[in-house]
């Protein structure tokens, strides 16, 4: 299991305020990270990582390919309170040629979880005009739906064909499916 920071780590540290550039979490946000996780089921490693990933998304009613995450190292959810959180190892760029959108998923990208949505999420932004957007919830209107809803911080959206983010198996299922 990979060595991580604990709150004592942070605390010893001392606390930085959220204004510095230098990027080390203030002990608030260290302190209520540790509470989002209290209680949660983790797992290391690419491997596990893309099955815990893909077994979610399943789950949640998603297609495979909406959150196309690169060299997954941990995975964590607290069945709970719905908080999810997926790390990489590195920042990565995708681009939907069935949208035609670029988007950026940040080394964490975590939401809170219900069936058909995601919401509250951090570590996901789409590139609009010349401008990146984050990108706080998607959302289908149930898991036959036709289209996912992604939505910005001031509460507008837009919606997508679901087909955009299926992986090829997922395609062939939905038109036999679909007959």
């Amino acid at each position: 299991m990979p060595n991580r920071p604990t709150l004592m780590d942070y605390k010893t540290q001392g606390s930085v305020t959220s204004h510095n550039s230098n990027k080390k979490p203030t002990l608030k946000i260290v302190e209520k990270m540790a509470d989002e996780r209290a209680g949660a089921e983790i797992v290391y490693g690419a491997e596990e990582c893309l099955r815990h990933s893909i077994e979610l998304l399943d789950e949640l009613g998603f297609p495979r390919g909406v959150l196309p995450l690169k060299d997954l190292v941990e995975c964590g959810r607290v069945r709970e309170t719905g908080f999810v959180w997926m790390k990489q190892k590195a920042p990565y760029e995708h681009f939907f040629e069935g949208t035609n959108t670029r988007v950026s998923y940040a080394v964490e990208v975590t939401a809170y979880i219900e069936k058909c949505k995601m919401k509250k999420m951090t570590g996901v932004k789409s590139k609009q005009l010349l401008m990146w957007v984050p990108v706080v919830e998607m959302s289908m209107e149930n898991v036959d739906s036709s289209k996912i809803y992604f939505k910005i911080p001031i509460g507008v959206g837009k919606s997508f064909p679901i087909l955009a983010f299926m992986s090829d198996e997922e395609k062939n299922k939905h038109i036999e499916q679909s007959k």
